[in-house]
């Protein structure tokens, strides 16, 4: 067989070779350790919660190394392209801090030295090494049609081994005549890889997040040039991630059975091979076992998900750190102000099996990051998710800028910040008592504040409130109401001798709290009062005095 001719026979327009290749796309110049890691989507759909998990690892994997992270579209299926895709990944990626130093930054953009960085424009470069396997023997023209494809797959129904290998491999060692003569009648062929791999073989890889796998090595002779001369997912993987240096293939763990595979191409193509990361999908706990995290079942699973619900991306990325590495939680709690940026992320500190998802957990760190903001960035934040998701919330600020940032700075900045807002879709019920439209009284009382003690307590302070106050005089004046209504303005007092009075200053404040917000809980009451204003605080204190009159 001549191997040449045959290789210039099926691709007698290709006239470069991988040596000419390894010339245009070299070695990239980076210091010793850094890592090039990829984003590789298809066009095919958005931007799920597991996809922008993987990516972050894939990000952080090379950002940790002072490396390289790149984009590359696989768009070699044009049926299943989705237009506007990709866009929408590249942005979901940048809302979490993702930002490619190369590759596809945009819809039709291409930034960096190794482009082109979508597959379809790369047809010429796959079928130049392709020519090469075929000049050496590797691999062979297979002229089956569907039907016997399909003949095939019924007969290996029971069999352990599925695929084209052995006795199933037709055309493996077909003639030159018979090569020849298919090719003269016009029929369709694909390209074969002519595997090397024995029944009994085995491959090794030692995966950076599951250790050592041992697995059966590849016997099938893969399709790596589709009959349109389009290359198939294995073959332009291999021929991309080493043209483009990569280094570290982060991806899901539904790809550990095709590993054998690409391990064997890489070794036929002569490519060093990257080390590769397989990360379990992230879990959902249900009736009592586990479950992957769908798309189908689980809101929670589509990335637009944090967006709606007003997650600030700050959240939502120190949340996925918490997946990633079972140090990350340590290392917050001593670096409490620290950027996560500085996070030192490791491969090996991640989940084998596959980390839990937990809404509570990520409610729970979003306020933590949330309570740390100053009260601006919080206003321009929730203000941006307003316009877009909550019209009503973004009126109430545009009334008064100033103010609506004042009343989310009650009891922020400073050491022990309130952790009542998770999600910017909770700051409309959290502030509604500031604003006349959204209030709604509410007289419920807790503790010895009685509707009895109430209505003492607010014909006093109706008197007594002046919203000049500094706040050592509006509490002075709070405890001064005590004994004109039977309690004491000491706590301790009160401890000491319950039966002697009707209550403390404490239960004073909550009844005028109840009066002003409707809550006996709320943040400081006189930063409250100060922002409500002398016809609102007033208003509201009448209103609550009748209600009391009538319950008594």
């Amino acid at each position: 067989m001549d191997n040449n001719k045959l290789a210039i026979r099926l691709f007698p327009n290709i006239n470069k070779t991988p040596e000419d290749y390894e010339k245009i796309y070299p070695l990239r110049d980076l210091k010793e350790g850094a890592r090039v890691t990829r984003f590789a989507p298809s066009p095919t759909g958005f931007l799920h919660f597991g996809n922008l998990f993987t990516c972050l690892v894939s990000y952080k994997t090379a950002k940790s190394t002072d490396g390289v992270f790149y984009v590359r579209v696989e768009d070699t299926d044009q049926k299943r392209k989705v237009e506007g895709a990709i866009e929408v990944m590249l942005k979901g990626l940048s809302v979490y801090g993702i930002v490619p130093d190369e590759g596809v930054i945009a819809e039709d953009t291409e930034k960096g030295e190794y482009a082109p960085y979508y597959q379809s424009k790369r047809k010429e470069i796959y079928q130049a090494y392709a020519k090469s396997l075929v000049q050496q023997g590797l691999a062979y023209p297979c002229f089956m049609t569907p039907e016997e494809l399909d003949e095939i797959r019924a007969t290996q129904e029971n069999e352990s081994i599925k695929g084209i290998w052995g006795k199933y491999a037709k055309h493996r060692d077909l003639s030159e005549e018979e090569i020849y003569k298919r090719l003269d009648s016009g029929e369709q062929w694909t390209l074969r890889l002519k595997s090397p791999g024995s029944v009994d073989g085995k491959c090794y890889f030692d995966d950076m997040i599951k250790g050592k796998i041992e697995m059966p090595e590849n016997v099938q002779d893969v399709v790596i040039l589709k009959s349109d001369g389009i290359p198939t997912y294995h073959f332009a993987h291999a021929v991309d991630d080493h043209l483009m240096r990569t280094t570290h293939v982060v991806r899901g763990d539904e790809w550990i059975s095709s590993t054998p595979i690409h391990l064997q191409l890489f070794r036929v193509l002569g490519f060093r091979p990257p080390k590769y990361a397989h990360v379990a999908p992230i879990m959902k706990e249900e009736d009592g076992g586990k479950r992957k995290l769908s798309k189908r079942k689980d809101p929670e699973a589509a990335v637009t998900y944090y967006a709606e619900q007003g997650y600030p991306s700050e959240s939502v990325n120190e949340y996925m750190l918490t997946l990633a590495n079972s140090n990350f939680e340590d290392w917050r709690r001593m670096n409490k102000d620290e950027d996560v940026e500085k996070f030192p992320f490791n491969l090996k500190k991640m989940s084998v099996s596959g980390a839990l998802f937990d809404i509570v957990k990520l409610t729970d760190v979003s306020k933590n990051v949330i309570c740390k903001m100053p009260a601006k960035k919080v206003f321009d934040l929730s203000y941006e998710w307003a316009k877009e998701y909550n019209p009503a919330l973004a009126s109430l600020y545009e009334k008064d800028t100033e103010r609506a940032t004042a009343i989310l700075n009650i009891d922020r900045e400073n050491k022990k910040p309130r952790k009542d807002i998770a999600k910017w879709s909770d700051i409309p019920e959290y502030i509604s008592y500031m604003y006349d439209e959204t209030f709604e009284p509410c007289y419920e009382l807790t503790g010895n504040a009685t509707p009895a003690l109430a209505l003492k307590v607010l014909e006093k302070y109706i008197e007594k409130v002046n919203l000049n106050d500094d706040k050592d005089a509006w509490f002075t004046r709070m405890k001064d109401i005590c004994p004109l209504v039977g309690c004491t303005p000491n706590v301790k007092e009160y401890k000491a001798e319950p039966d002697k009075y009707e209550g403390h200053v404490g239960d004073v404040s909550t009844i005028i709290r109840v009066a002003l917000t409707g809550r006996t809980n709320t943040p400081d009451l006189y930063c409250i009062t100060a922002l409500l204003g002398e016809d609102t605080v007033k208003t509201r204190l009448k209103a609550a005095l009748e209600h009391y009159k009538e319950e008594v």
